[in-house]
This record gives C-alpha cells, structure tokens and sequence, in this order.
C-alpha cells in the first residue's frame, strides 16, 4: 500500500469515513476510561478508608470542576482552531498551540490561587444536614486545597490532549495518560494509608497522588509538543503571548468557559440541595454520578471526536460531510448507550456495593440509596449520548454560544428547578433528586437535537462575517506574522455563504471536556 493511500485512509476530510472517526474516537474512549480510572482508583481506597472519605470527594469535586471550568473553555477553543487550522491547511497551527499553552497557564496558576483561598468560604456555603457538615465537610476542605495548589500540573495535561485532539493525534495522549493512571494508582495506597515510611495522608493522599501524577503527564506532553513532530510544532518564540491570538482563543473560549460554568454551577445548586439530606445521600448521589460517568465514556469519547471531526471537515469546506459524520456518531453512540442503560437498570447492585468495602455504619442505605439513583439514571443513557455528540457538533464548527444554550435549558432550565421541586415542594425526598436528573437529561438532549436539524448550526457563522471581513482586511494590510483566525477565517466565512463551509466563529453552542474531568 502506498503512503499516500495510507493518508487519505486516516485523514478525516478525504475518502473513507466511518474508519477514521473510530481511529480518532477509540484513543478518546480510552482517555476518558484512564481519567476515571483515576476517580475509581480514589474511590476504591477511600471507600476502604470510610464512606465519609468518598463522601468528602463526591462534595469537593463540584466546586473543584467550578474553576476548573474556566480553563476548560480555553483548551476547547484551542482544540476548535487547530481542527479547523488543520482542515484547512493553514501553517498557523503551531502558534495557536503555543498561545494556548502560555495563555491557559497563566490562567490555572490564577484559578489555583484563588480555588485555595475560597475552598473553605465555598464549602461553608452549602447547606448541610449537621451529620454531613461534621463527617465529610473538613475532608473535603483538605482535599480541595491540596488539589488547588496543583491545578497548573492538572490543566497542562488537559491542554496538551486539547491540542492533540484538535491535531487528530489522539493516540499520543492516550499512552500519556496510561503512564499517568499507572503512578496514580500505584501511589494511591502509599499516601492515603501510609505505607512505610510515608505519612497516612488519609483524603489528602488521594489529592497529592493525583497531583503528582499528572504533572508527570504533564511534562511528558510538552516534551512530545517541543521537541517531536508528534503534534503541531511549537517553537520557543510561540509562546509569547500575543494579543490577536489571544483575542481569538478567548473569542471562542469564552462561551464554552461559561457553558462549562454554567454546568459546574449547577452540579454545585445540586449538591447544595442533596447535603440537605442525610450523609448516605450524599454519598450515594456522588458515587452514583461516578457509576454513570463511566458508563458515560464512549459518549464522552465520540463527542470530542466529533468536534475534530467537524472541525477539520468545515475547515475544509465539506459541510454534507460534517453533517453525515454527526449522524454516524449519533447512531453509533445511542446504540451502545442502550445496551449500558439496560445493563445498569438490571443489574445495578453489584456496580454500587463494590465501590463500598469497609463494614461502616450507613453502608446498607448508601447501597440502597445508590441502585435506586443508578436504575433512575439508565432511563436517560442514551439521550446523554446523543447530546454529547450534538454538543460536539456546535462546538467544532466554532456555534460555542448554541452549546451555552442546551446546558443552560438542560440545567438551569429543568434538572435544578425540577429537583428541588419534586424533593422539597411535592415532598419526593432523595427520590425527587434522581427524578430531576435524568428529567433534565432527556429535556436538553431532545431540544438539542431538534436544533441540530435546522441545520442552522453552520449558518449562523454568516452573521459575523462583514464584520470580520472589515478586520482582516486591516489586518492583511499590516501584515501576516501576526495574524491567526482572521485571515484564514476570511476565507472560510466566505465559503460558508455559499453553504459549503463553517469557521471557528463563537456564534450559538462540554464539555468536559468537561466534562472530561467530569466525575
């Protein structure tokens, strides 16, 4: 076979195109299956340790995904111009990484600050049953500070799969991360119990093996950025931040930042309301949420396989096969969805008693309380999967306003309303907690997809194009050094009036990428 067959087979915006998608989705599948790896592994000392050190990180993790979120934005809207940069052709990719890289460190360095000065103000905020404010709040206070003193180390390594995602390199990252679960979970027990000569940590061992892990992910991931041809090429003098680049990155990013935002405010308002109830609530609803994120993966994965996909596609200016490749993704992933919401309906005990080995008082009615939410979720899989999909479909032909929009419908529209209805107005308890989650759930995915057929979703770029058109024409005068979306933009906005292609424009638009570190 020649390389050149061997190219279009693995390019995403020539020939075949169902082989390619599941290339640049499996490696993400698998990210995402390390990344809560990661939370298992914690989970599985801690519950060793007690249900109230699961408990405690079920009710940090809100608030930590809170400023996490911010950053989160960013690295998405890297991702979206490097697709499109790719597509495209463009040489620009390799600078665009470097401000991305220089821009997203200033601003986790700033986030970790301010996460360890606010983790007790923000946890004395929430509402709590007095048993949970005695057993679980202090636990969650020492993790979320060891945490947000090594968020720089956390957000690097989330840059560096952005990036490399947005490249259509995602095997890369994935070995990276294996390398990272490895130490966390070989480090784990030493820390949290204090194996030889190590201090027991107890929750705080979880945070610091985490941390320590992922900067080692972290350095690894710059190394393949710098000084391989693994990914773009970033030099030296990319990294120095630039106002046009910057405007562009924060263009894009500043929507997903407050989608994400949004999402972490609500998992927050959710978490205020379960530590109303008693502590097996709110561990059951944390490990719970656990449960779901990993059967939640391949959605996850095909999601941000998809905005790479549309990315690079529109880029290019194939916009029918943007659109046939989110249709496959959605097909794909609503099947598998399936068969995970009929496995979790049906057998849901074994999944939650596992997560909790230590004969502690409560732990019959946390495993009570987790299969009833687990059964609640299942009804929702497949709605969920096809949401992220569609989710990344507005985000990589650049719509991040329109993904804004269904997780605020989604959220702040339905799940938290209709859960503190259903459990405190019509006096559903714990149950009107499951209700509201999966009610939300399927309202957003259904609104989402029925916008998603308008097909508006690569028009709505038009709108900013006379506008843009004026700005790069100022800016082609001055010169090209300095120039990133707007130039090449022009030339892509312009397609798009003829219906053929859609740029990175912040018009209507998950993370995680987040929700990729969701859960």
């Amino acid at each position: 076979m020649s390389a050149g067959a061997t190219a279009d087979e693995n390019s995403l915006t020539e020939g075949e195109l169902v082989r390619p998608m599941f290339r640049l989705a499996w490696p993400l599948v698998v990210i995402q299956l390390l990344q809560v790896a990661y939370n298992v592994g914690d989970t599985l000392w801690l519950g060793a340790l007690s249900p109230a050190a699961v408990g405690a990180v079920s009710l940090a993790f809100p608030l930590l995904f809170l400023l996490i979120a911010v950053g989160s934005g960013f690295t998405t809207a890297g991702a979206i111009l490097i697709a499109q940069h790719t597509g495209a052709d463009s040489d620009e990719d390799g600078i665009i990484a470097g401000q991305t890289l220089s821009f997203i460190s200033l601003v986790a360095v700033g986030l970790g600050i301010l996460g360890y000065l606010l983790s007790d103000p923000m946890l004395a905020a929430l509402p709590s049953d007095p048993d949970t404010e005695a057993a679980i709040i202090p636990l969650a206070a020492e993790y979320l500070e060891v945490f947000f003193l090594g968020l720089p180390s956390v957000f690097g390594f989330f840059v560096f799969v952005a990036l490399m995602r947005g490249y259509g390199n995602t095997r890369a990252p994935m070995r990276v991360m294996f390398i990272s679960v490895i130490i966390n979970v070989a480090i784990d027990p030493l820390l949290i119990f204090g194996v030889g000569p190590l201090p027991r940590l107890e929750v705080q061992g979880a945070a610091v093996a985490t941390v320590i892990s992922r900067a080692i992910a972290t350095a690894i991931g710059f190394y393949l950025l710098y000084y391989t041809d693994t990914g773009p090429a970033i030099k030296a003098s990319h990294i120095r931040p630039r106002l046009e680049y910057v405007r562009e990155i924060t263009r894009l990013g500043v929507p997903t930042a407050f989608e994400q935002s949004m999402t972490a405010l609500a998992l927050v308002a959710m978490m205020a309301i379960v530590v109303t109830f008693p502590a097996e609530v709110v561990t059951a609803y944390g490990l719970g949420n656990r449960l779901v994120s990993l059967a939640f993966l391949p959605a996850l994965g095909m999601g941000q396989a998809t905005d790479s996909i549309v990315g690079q596609n529109l880029g290019a200016g194939m916009a029918d096969r943007a659109k046939r490749a989110v249709w496959i993704a959605a097909g794909v992933i609503g099947s598998i969805m399936f068969v995970a919401g009929v496995l979790a309906f049906l057998l849901p005990e074994p999944f939650v008693s596992v997560f909790l080995t230590a004969e502690a008082e409560g732990r019959a009615a946390t495993i009570d309380y987790g299969v009833t939410y687990l059964r609640f979720s299942a009804v929702a899989f497949v709605f969920m999967g096809v949401m992220q999909v569609v989710q990344g479909a507005f985000r990589g032909a650049g719509n991040t306003k329109t993904a804004l929009a269904f997780a605020v419908l989604g959220l702040w529209v339905v799940r938290v309303p209709v859960t503190y209805i259903l459990a405190f107005v019509l006096d559903w308890g714990p149950t009107g907690i499951w209700a509201g989650v999966v009610i939300g759930d399927i309202v957003g995915a259904i609104a989402a997809t029925a916008w998603f057929t308008r097909g508006t979703w690569t028009e709505s770029i038009v709108d900013e194009t006379s506008e843009t058109d004026s700005t790069d024409a100022a800016s082609a005068t001055a010169g090209e050094a300095g120039t990133v979306g707007p130039d090449r933009e022009a030339e892509t906005r312009t397609e798009s009036k003829t219906g053929t292609a859609a740029e990175t424009d912040a018009e209507p638009d998950p993370t995680p990428d987040s929700e990729s570190f969701a859960e």
